[in-house]
């Protein structure tokens, strides 16, 4: 077996390697770009996507929904501590304080 065969016989496998890695960074710089992720530059340096001024007011709007959506849980979060308390509360209190509402019995 001379060079030029053993050459021949693992080019394919250095061609697959090289494209299945090529991919690999492709897929990978895509998906960051997609979901907001700094990209790393030829030194390390992180550098951002470009922003513009629609994604900046979609910022502001997400921040001023997430506000809104806090503060409703907020009062949910009390409601349910109220509905608990009242379910929680032992049945007889409840049986006496009726019966002390109708009256005294006849």
């Amino acid at each position: 077996m001379d060079i030029a065969d053993i050459i021949m016989r693992i080019a394919p496998l250095i061609v697959t390697v090289v494209i299945v890695g090529v991919a690999g960074l492709v897929l990978n710089t895509w998906m960051r770009i997609k979901n907001g992720y700094p990209l790393d530059g030829a030194w390390g340096q992180a550098v951002y996507p470009k922003t513009t001024n629609e994604t900046t007011e979609r910022v502001k709007l997400i921040g001023q929904e997430n506000a809104q959506l806090r503060a409703e849980l907020a009062s949910v979060k009390d409601r349910l501590a109220t509905v608990e308390r009242i379910v929680t509360d032992s049945g007889h209190l409840l049986d006496q304080e009726i019966e002390r509402l109708r009256g005294p019995a006849n």
